[in-house]
Formats: structure tokens, sequence, C-alpha cells
């Protein structure tokens, strides 16, 4: 009885591993078991830094309110608790658009909670 290797699903594996690993340099793009490994890595880092995108965020959501709350007179910290003592239910993100690109309507949450 003849051997039977199912050479069509092998090859559709290994063309999506290679697919993937299009643009990467040199023999990462090129080779199949080179390509397994930087595509394992590819991953491993893109797994972490969907994490790490969100900390880098908030940090500068952050900065930046902290830097608007300062030209009107009050610490980040003193601001964050005013809003929660009087239930304002703005996110980091909105206060950091908000001080950025509307500072009359920041200064009016700030005068809100004065």
């Amino acid at each position: 009885m003849p051997r039977s290797v199912n050479a069509v699903a092998s090859r559709a594996r290994r063309k999506k591993i290679l697919k993937a690993a299009r643009g990467f340099f040199g023999a990462r793009s090129k080779v199949y078991t080179v390509a397994v490994n930087a595509l394992e890595k590819s991953y491993t880092y893109a797994y972490r830094d969907r994490r790490n995108k969100k900390r880098a965020f908030r940090r500068l959501w952050i900065a930046r309110i902290n830097a608007a709350t300062r030209m009107h007179g009050m610490s980040y910290s003193t601001f964050i608790h005013a809003l929660s003592k009087k239930e304002i239910g703005l996110n980091r993100k909105v206060l950091a658009d908000l001080a950025m690109n509307h500072p009359d309507a920041f200064k009016a949450v700030i005068d809100s909670v004065r």
C-alpha cells in the first residue's frame, strides 16, 4: 500500500507561516523553520505590547491632565479626588483630550469640581 502524506495540507500550513512572515529580514521570511521561530517571537512581543500600550497611554493621559490642572492651580491627585467626590464620570482619556484640544471645556470641568 502506498504511503499517504497529504502534501496539500502540509504545503498550505507552510504557506500560511511564510505569508505571515512576509516583510521579515533575510531568511526569517524565506526559510520555513527560521520563519516559525521569528513568528513565535513576534507573536510574543505583540501579546505583551498590546498590554503595555494600555499602560503607556494611561501614563500619557495622566501627564497631560496633570499639566493642565497645574496651569489652573490644582494638582492631579486633588483634581481626580474631587471628580470622584462630585461623581463626574469622565475617564482619563476624555479628560486628556479636553485638556489638549478644548481648554475652555477643561476649565469648566475644573471650575465645577472646585
